[in-house]
C-alpha cells in the first residue's frame, strides 16, 4: 500500500510540472561557491598538504589558459585567470602557519590575498622568488604529471621561466603536486555532500521527464530528437552540461550491441514500441558535475510492463553494481578494485564491463580510475591511483543478459553517481532499480 502511495504521489509530482527541485540564482550559486571555496582554503587544504608532506604548493596560470586545479580555486566572479596568475599556498605544520598568497595585482577572492610589491618587485617572478626565499620551504610543488591531465596544468613556458629565475640551491625542492592537486580535486567537503544529492536529483528528474510520454511520441520522435531536448532542458533550467547527452537503442533486431556505436551521437532512429531506450547526460551545478546513464522501455499496445527477461536484465546491472561497489577500500588501487569486480561477477555468471571514473570538479575527474571499457585488465599510471575517503564516483558499467525472444544478448548500461567514505560506499541520491516505462502507467487507472 505505501509502495502503491508513493508511486501515485510521484505520478502526480511528475504530471503537474514535471520538476520540483529548486535550482539557486546565478547569485545565490556564486555566494554558495565562495563559501565552499573559503571553507576548503581553510580546512581541507592544509590537511591534504600534512599528508603529502608538501610546505609549498605553487600553481601559475595565464588567462584562457588556466591550470585545471587553478579554475577550482578562483571565487565565482573570475571566469578565468587574470593575465599570469601566480597562487602561493605555504603550511607549516610546526608553527601551524597556513597561508594563501597571490603574486597579482589584487585579491584573488576574500581567501588569496594579494602579495606582490609591485613597487619593490617590478617583475613578478622577482615577486614570488622573494616570497620562497622568505618562506625557505623544504618542497616546492609544481603541477607536472605523467598520469593526470588534471594535475599536469603547468605549461611548458610557465615552468622553463620559473626553473630559470629560481636559485640553484632550491631546484632540488622542486616536486610534482599530483597527489596534492588530486586530493585536492577529489575530496569532497561535508557542505559539498549536503548540495551533492540535489544535483543528482534534478538528474534523475530531467531524465524522467524527458523517458516519458511528455516527450517522446513512438513512431515520430528520433533518438536524436531526444537528445537535443535533454541538451536543451538543461540549458532551459539554467544549468550546463559538461558533454553533449547520447541516446541510444537496443530492439529485437539482427544489430549487436557495440561500445563505440552505444555512445555515438550520431544515431538518429525513430523510437518505436517495444524499444529499450538509454540515455547518458550529466550536468554542472555550483561546480560539481553528475554522470548518469539510465534505461526506459517502450510499452507495446496491450503491454503493462517491460518484459520479464529485459527486467532480469535490469537486475542483472543492479547486482554489478553492487558487486563492484562492494570492493571499495581505502588504499585499494582503482585496479585491484576492477580485478576483485570482475572476478566475482564471473563467479555469478555475470557478463561485465566496468569503466568506473571519479566524479566532482569534473565529469571524468581526478583520482583512480576503475577500468575503462576498453581496458578491462587494468589501466597503467591513473588505475594504480589508491581510493581515499570523501571521495565520489559515478559507478559506470554494463551487464550483458541474453534475451531469449530477441535471440541476441543486450547489454544494460547503467551508471549512477556515488560517495565513499569511512562509513562505506552509499549512492549519492539513490539509482534506478527499475525500468523507466514509456508511457508511464497510472496507478489510478485500471482495466
Amino acid at each position: 500500500m505505501i509502495k502503491k502511495l508513493s508511486l501515485i504521489i510521484a505520478f502526480l509530482v511528475l504530471l503537474i510540472n514535471g520538476f520540483s527541485q529548486q535550482i539557486l540564482t546565478l547569485r545565490e550559486q556564486a555566494k554558495l561557491t565562495d563559501e565552499i571555496l573559503a571553507d576548503r582554503f581553510s580546512h581541507l587544504l592544509p590537511g591534504l598538504m600534512e599528508r603529502e608532506h608538501i610546505d609549498m604548493w605553487i600553481i601559475i596560470s595565464r588567462e584562457y589558459n588556466e591550470d585545471p586545479i587553478l579554475k577550482t580555486m578562483l571565487p565565482a566572479e573570475w571566469l578565468s585567470a587574470r593575465r599570469r596568475t601566480i597562487l602561493v599556498f605555504y603550511h607549516d605544520s610546526t608553527k601551524k602557519v597556513n597561508e594563501q598568497l597571490a603574486i597579482a595585482r589584487y585579491n584573488v577572492g576574500n581567501q588569496i590575498k594579494a602579495s606582490w610589491d609591485m613597487k619593490k618587485f617590478p617583475d613578478q617572478w622577482d615577486a614570488l622568488i622573494d616570497i620562497i626565499n622568505t618562506r625557505n620551504p623544504h618542497k616546492i610543488a609544481l603541477n607536472y604529471s605523467n598520469d593526470f591531465a588534471h594535475a599536469d596544468g603547468l605549461t611548458f613556458t610557465e615552468q622553463k621561466i620559473f626553473i630559470n629565475k629560481l636559485p640553484q640551491k632550491l631546484q632540488s625542492r622542486v616536486t610534482s603536486a599530483e597527489k596534492l592537486g588530486i586530493g585536492w580535486l577529489e575530496t569532497r567537503t561535508e557542505r559539498e555532500m549536503q548540495l551533492y544529492p540535489q544535483l543528482i536529483q534534478i538528474t534523475h528528474q530531467i531524465i524522467a521527464e524527458g523517458f516519458s510520454e511528455k516527450t517522446i511520441m513512438p513512431g515520430v520522435t528520433t533518438t536524436d530528437d531526444l537528445v537535443w531536448w535533454f541538451r536543451q532542458k538543461i540549458r532551459n533550467l539554467g544549468l550546463d552540461t559538461w558533454f553533449h547527452p547520447s541516446v541510444e537503442i537496443q530492439r529485437n533486431n539482427t544489430n549487436t550491441f557495440d561500445h563505440l556505436s552505444a555512445f555515438s551521437n550520431d544515431s538518429k532512429e525513430i523510437i518505436q514500441p517495444g524499444d529499450l531506450l538509454h540515455v547518458d547526460i550529466g550536468i554542472t551545478y555550483l561546480r560539481l558535475n553528475t554522470d548518469v546513464q539510465e534505461h526506459a522501455y517502450v510499452l507495446k499496445p496491450g503491454e503493462t510492463a517491460a518484459p520479464v527477461a529485459l527486467q532480469k536484465a535490469f537486475a542483472n546491472g543492479n547486482r554489478l553494481q553492487d558487486i563492484l561497489t562492494s570492493k571499495f577500500a581505502f588504499n585499494k588501487t582503482g585496479n585491484e578494485i576492477l580485478s576483485s569486480a570482475l572476478l566475482q561477477a564471473k563467479q555469478e555468471g555475470i557478463e561485465a564491463s566496468i569503466y568506473t571514473h571519479p566524479i566532482g570538479y569534473h565529469g571524468h575527474a581526478a583520482g583512480p580510475t576503475i577500468g575503462m571499457w576498453d581496458q578491462q585488465n587494468g589501466v597503467p599510471g591513473s588505475g594504480d591511483f589508491p581510493m581515499y575517503y570523501n571521495t565520489a564516483y559515478s559507478i559506470e558499467l554494463n551487464a550483458a543478459t541474453e534475451i531469449p525472444e530477441w535471440k541476441k544478448s543486450i547489454r544494460m548500461m547503467l551508471e549512477e553517481d556515488g560517495f565513499y567514505s569511512e562509513k562505506g560506499f552509499r549512492f549519492i541520491g539513490g539509482r534506478q532499480k527499475e525500468l523507466l516505462l514509456i508511457p508511464r502507467q497510472n496507478p489510478t487507472i485500471g482495466n
